[in-house]
């Protein structure tokens, strides 16, 4: 009977270990999917705001009309699609959207080749792409808890949105430069904080067809995370023309 108890125990053990080992495997080829979306995201967005601002006429109509408000609050209307409709929509319209929303990015970020030199723009993209992959390499390694440094930084988020939208009817330097300050440690700390909080997400609905949209939002955290990162360095250290 010992023997028999025994057996069952070591095939326990057995079980458990090959699921952790699935498990492990299950979340490497997940993580692999939302830095994929994440990075396609990226080059969707720069080539879309690279081309742009090579047409003279496209950023006259973009950004010297009222249509200039359009092209401002778009990528808001995708990411609400995204945040609280994706129960809805099905992992490859999810997929389209978020091609989508990336382009709409695009479009918004144009004004950046025109404002800023070429290489400087380069050179913040290198610093952001560190930044970020350290950031984010150390919210996937850490046994930390960062669950209560991200409510921290989603107040400093709140702020920095409040701020930078009073900042469009202010216009003062002095409170973008402390946005932009403030931004580049809320978004290096959110990088971290999100790329924990798709691990814990993916461990929850581990073995469930809800995992191909899990990558989506994924890719559409880290997403902000660096180009939000990206812009408040630019504002602080880019060379403008």
């Amino acid at each position: 009977m010992n023997n028999n108890l025994y057996g069952r125990s070591r095939a326990a053990s057995a079980d458990d270990a090959y699921e952790r080992v699935e498990l492990d495997e299950g979340l490497r080829q997940h993580m692999l999917r939302v830095y994929n979306y994440m990075t396609i995201g990226l080059v969707v967005t720069g080539l879309v705001a690279y081309m742009t601002s090579t047409s003279h006429d496209l950023m006259m109509t973009l950004f010297a009309t009222p249509l200039k408000w359009v092209v401002m609050l778009a990528p808001f209307a995708f990411i609400l699609v995204l945040s609280f409709g994706i129960q809805k929509l099905s992992a490859k319209t999810a997929q389209m959207v978020f091609w989508a929303f990336c382009a709409a990015m695009g479009l918004s970020l144009a004004t950046i080749f025109v404002v800023f030199t070429g290489t400087s723009i380069a050179r913040v993209f290198f610093i952001t792409s560190g930044t970020f992959a350290a950031m984010s390499l150390y919210g996937y390694t850490t046994k930390k808890d960062l669950s209560g440094l991200g409510s921290f930084l989603m107040m400093g988020l709140f702020g920095i949105v409040i701020a930078s939208f009073a900042n469009i009817f202010i216009g003062s330097s002095a409170l973008q430069f402390a946005v932009s300050v403030i931004g580049v440690l809320v978004f290096t700390g959110l990088t971290a904080y999100d790329t924990q909080s798709i691990k814990e997400a993916y461990a929850e609905n581990y073995g469930r067809e809800a995992n191909g949209k899990l990558a989506i939002i994924g890719a559409l955290q880290l997403y902000l995370d660096f180009i939000n990162l990206f812009v408040m360095l630019l504002q602080l250290i880019g060379n403008r023309e």
